[in-house]
């Protein structure tokens, strides 16, 4: 499916399908959206995202196993996912509906205590990494394989699996 083809009216129909007691919430584009999902409004409470294309369908299944074991660690809220779509409408992919998160986006004009935004980025992110990483997921396809092995490895023909997984995960 094209991403243009992912609308608020689409969004809407899964919604109500897949969730009925959501079915009278607005939905409506974000204004600043990423590249691996597209993300909407749903009411004032949630926000739904759709992977934009089939590889990053494996990043649905690890942001709602992982997010929720994270959170409770962290100084700051991350995303909490509240519920899970199956492909359905004509869209192919699961996805997810989360928590909306209330705020702006971070921008040199908006981050008026430098030192306070650093202190509480370097503290998010010490707490992220303090976290004991055991049981969690290995490099792969949810995460471009991140993670694994040093970049100066890619090019090994020992490690042509990866390119491989790469090329038809896109």
């Amino acid at each position: 499916m094209e991403t243009a083809a992912i609308s608020p009216e689409l969004v809407s129909r899964l919604v109500a399908m897949q969730f009925p007691e959501w079915a009278h919430l607005p939905v409506a584009p974000v204004d600043l959206d990423g590249h691996d999902n597209m993300t909407f409004r749903l009411g004032a409470e949630f926000s739904v995202r759709l992977p934009s294309a089939e590889s990053y369908v494996p990043q649905v299944d690890k942001e709602q196993r992982w997010l929720p074991l994270l959170a409770p660690h962290l100084p700051l809220p991350i995303p909490e996912p509240v519920a899970r779509g199956v492909p359905a409408l004509g869209f192919p992919r699961p996805w997810s509906v989360y928590r909306w998160r209330p705020g702006e986006p971070a921008t040199a004009e908006r981050v008026y205590d430098a030192t306070r935004f650093a202190t509480d980025l370097a503290g998010f992110l010490s707490a992220l990494y303090a976290i004991d990483p055991t049981g969690g997921p290995d490099p792969g396809a949810h995460s471009f394989f991140r993670g694994g092995r040093p970049v100066c490895e890619l090019d090994n023909p020992t490690w042509s699996g990866v390119e491989q997984a790469l090329r038809t995960s896109n």
